[in-house]
């Protein structure tokens, strides 16, 4: 079935994470293009701020409190949708979290709540929005991935995994709902390190405070890719070709990225500042005071623009194999020093 995605101008979108970095970005960028939006996430205080910011410029929103990791939550946030605006033309799974420190040291429970929000957070949304949106003309779920959906790295072990799956749940859905016709498209974003507050809603176990390893790239980026695939059927997306480069790399030479992995990551996920005694984090509540913010401002040079993602988007597909093309030479390269 030919699926048909509506204009921005026309769209109902829900977007959950909505009050921080790439799902606050996205939520800015799609209300000045005219989207109905219904923003959720768990801070109440900055979602009634952000929802007062957006009605003074005329943009029609709804917002719902809401821990995506609670089935009952996301249900809400799908009848919210419907009693406001009655559709659902796109839903972006954006909420996220990430925990600092090797496997072995890190306690059981923040393992299970990083997996309540990042795995399961996109289930309860992806489900609910099929439910909902297959009753209509359909539309678009996206979920957003990481870099490290495919690839691995060593200090964010579960974060990765809960990313892995999240790939996983996100490709059996497309199978299952493109076998019965559904007029569905499900697009999986795959980000690669950006400039938000991930860092510092990241529990921490390390005894340097958190950092990304560059690239970087603006939330804007990964933003911009979202909204493309909301009127664009789109299965997979590289947001920075960094990302693209590290999933072309880790399929063709796992253990020599094993071993770059092993020689840059423990440190580059390490800043110079010490991590402070009592160091507040995102994992089981909102911190009011790192709230409406997307973007840290990461001392690294942050690239405001991916020509990779720009060329995988909007050029032929002989034009983004060439740019791919330039990624794979870049993963080559790499591996050819690591090898010496």
């Amino acid at each position: 079935m030919a699926i048909k995605l509506r204009k921005l101008h026309d769209q109902v979108m829900v977007i959950t994470g909505a009050t921080s970095g790439i799902g606050l970005t996205t939520a800015r960028m799609a209300a000045a293009r005219g989207a109905r939006l219904v923003l959720a996430a768990r801070g109440k205080e900055a979602l009634g701020e952000l929802a007062d910011e957006m009605r003074s410029r005329g943009v029609q929103v709804e917002t719902v409190v809401a821990d995506v990791g609670e089935i009952a939550d996301v249900e809400r946030i799908g009848a919210k949708a419907i009693d406001r605006f009655g559709r659902i033309d796109t839903w972006v799974n954006n909420a996220g979290i990430s925990i600092f420190g090797r496997l072995e040291e890190i306690a059981p429970e923040d393992h299970h709540r990083l997996f309540q929000t990042n795995f399961w957070g996109t289930v309860n949304g992806s489900l609910e929005a099929a439910r909902r949106m297959k009753r209509g003309r359909g539309g678009a779920i996206i979920n957003v991935g990481s870099e490290v959906s495919e690839r691995s790295i060593p200090m964010q072990g579960m974060y990765a995994s809960s990313k892995h799956a999240v790939k996983g749940f996100t490709d059996a859905l497309r199978m299952e709902l493109e076998k019965e016709g559904a007029p569905l498209q499900v697009t999986l974003v795959r980000p690669a390190a950006i400039d938000t507050m991930f860092a510092v809603h990241a529990k921490n176990y390390m005894e340097k405070e958190p950092a990304l390893p560059p690239p970087i790239y603006a939330p804007e980026v990964v933003a911009d890719a979202i909204l493309y695939c909301a009127e664009h059927p789109k299965r997979d997306i590289f947001a920075g070709g960094a990302s693209k480069m590290i999933s072309a790399g880790s399929k063709l030479m796992p253990a020599l990225f094993d071993r770059w992995m092993n020689a840059s990551m423990f440190d580059q996920q390490q800043s110079d500042r010490p991590s402070l005694p009592g160091r507040r984090d995102a994992l089981y509540k909102p911190d009011p005071a790192t709230e409406l913010r997307q973007r840290q401002g990461m001392p690294e040079n942050v690239h405001e623009r991916s020509l990779y993602t720009k060329t995988s988007l909007r050029s032929s597909p002989v034009t983004t194999a060439l740019v791919a093309g330039g990624a794979l030479l870049a993963a080559f390269s790499l591996s050819r020093r690591l090898a010496r």
